[in-house]
């Protein structure tokens, strides 16, 4: 993962553009803003950054590109998340070598199916 950041590196001092995505995620409830989240993927290195959130950590879980909602149903892609973690309220964490993923944040922990939602526990 780091030879591919770093590879990344190599090739933008030549010119070469290797993209870059922004994802911004708000969530408002009752007119009130309870979470504020910011995520940045450039050269294979992902950087979340949890502006605010009313629990105090932001919950972010990705999935593979290619998984969402309707092919997730479709039994097409596989539904388990690619990796979950937790980052406190004003904070930030980087992660390399992470590229063609979607990406889902709450202010709740929780199980998150890849079109967002948050899922159930099964009730008996």
């Amino acid at each position: 993962m780091k030879f591919q950041a770093l590879l990344y590196f190599v090739l933008s001092l030549f010119g070469c553009d290797v993209g870059r995505s922004t994802f911004v995620d708000r969530i408002v409830h009752d007119g009130a803003s309870t979470l504020e989240s910011r995520a940045v993927v450039e050269a294979g290195v992902a950087r979340f950054e949890c502006i605010r959130s009313a629990s105090g950590q932001c919950h972010y879980t990705l999935f593979a590109r290619d998984c969402s909602a309707a092919n997730a149903k479709s039994g097409s892609c596989v539904s388990t998340p690619i990796r979950r973690f937790v980052v406190a309220d004003g904070d930030t964490r980087q992660i390399a070598g992470l590229r063609d993923f979607r990406l889902c944040v709450s202010d709740e922990d929780g199980a998150v199916a890849p079109g967002c939602p948050m899922l159930k526990p099964a009730t008996r």
